[in-house]
């Protein structure tokens, strides 16, 4: 096994299966053999998600773990049990005093140090910043990682509506997403009806379907929203170090260029359907081919090769690709 697998295998059994095992716990507490024992189900549901969020922690730490993040856990567990336990088990921690005061005792005792370090910013910093600082000493890093990226999801569908690309300065953009309107219009309608007739037909027969189907449906259509409109934005960068592959919020990528060995348009099917092509095309097929010197590992959970060309479509390759190969030409 690689050290990329290794890699992996470890994201998986630090992230993924924490949550499955603390998912599992929570559907248990909410069987109705649960009712005969409730303080039982209570003490158990809190060790279950304790001994799971400390074994993740043990799994993902190379040595020993250090002592704040021992009670960055145990306040977590503590906050997981509260929020996510059932009506019957809340209404029993509320009867034993001594164990609802140690919980709120882990929880202050990491949430008030931790707050006051994130505080901490360099001179010149704003409350964004030190608001910032303050959620990434208290909050994992992988819920601040997703919840970073709901919202910029969630800003890209309902607040962007205008404006110019995300182009940092010192790179040239290339557009890709011309090509994709037409396809993205119909999909956007065909949403828009689907959703309309499903909320309609299933109002006849369930009221509390129709109103589930109909907020689920909703997200699904924001998020649809955002990532079409991810594609304007967030086009293909030449910069300086490299090219950086994007396909909205699906792809993004940055290829050094001290990586590449060249670059053509000539794309064969059977290096499309090769595992080691990264197809960054959408609904379309590529019409630009980065042929790599120095393979990239490929970023999946799954043994995967590593990546020795990138294929992408832009709506102007001429231009991409002579800037392109007078960079590899001139370094």
């Amino acid at each position: 096994m690689t050290v990329l697998e290794q890699g992996a295998g470890r994201r998986l059994a630090t992230t993924w299966v924490p949550v499955a095992v603390m998912a599992g716990a929570g559907l248990a507490v909410r069987t109705p053999a649960v009712a005969a024992w409730p303080l039982a189900a209570l003490l158990l549901f809190l060790w279950v998600v304790a001994d799971t969020m400390m074994l993740a922690l043990i799994t993902r730490t190379a040595g020993k773990p250090e002592r704040r993040a021992v009670l960055g856990v145990l306040a977590g567990a503590s906050a997981t049990v509260a929020i996510g336990a059932p009506p019957a088990l809340r209404g029993v921690l509320w009867t034993m005093p001594w164990l609802m005061t140690a919980m709120v005792a882990l929880v202050l005792a990491h949430v008030t140090p931790a707050a006051r370090r994130g505080w901490r910013v360099p001179a010149g910093g704003g409350v964004a910043q030190r608001c910032a600082g303050v959620a990434a000493e208290v909050f994992p890093p992988a819920l601040l990682r997703l919840a970073r990226a709901e919202l910029t999801v969630l800003h890209m569908a309902l607040v962007r509506w205008g404006g110019a690309a995300d182009v940092p300065a010192g790179a040239r953009a290339f557009a890709y997403h011309r090509h994709l309107a037409p396809m993205c219009a119909a999909l956007l309608i065909l949403s828009g009806i689907e959703i309309a007739v499903c909320h309609l037909l299933l109002a006849h027969w369930s009221r509390a379907g129709a109103v589930v189907m109909f907020v689920l449906s909703d997200v699904g259509f924001v998020y649809l929203i955002g990532l079409i409109k991810s594609f304007r934005f967030r086009p293909i960068l030449l910069t300086a170090e490299g090219v950086h592959v994007r396909a909205g919020f699906l792809i993004d990528r940055t290829i050094p260029l001290a990586a590449i060995a060249g670059v053509d348009g000539d794309v064969r099917g059977e290096e499309m359907r090769d595992h080691t092509t990264l197809n960054a095309a959408l609904l379309a097929w590529p019409n630009v081919v980065l042929r790599l010197g120095t393979p990239l590992p490929a970023r999946s959970w799954r043994r995967r090769p590593a990546i020795v060309r990138v294929a992408f479509r832009l709506d102007e390759p001429e231009a991409f690709v002579r800037m392109l190969r007078w960079r590899l030409e001139r370094p």
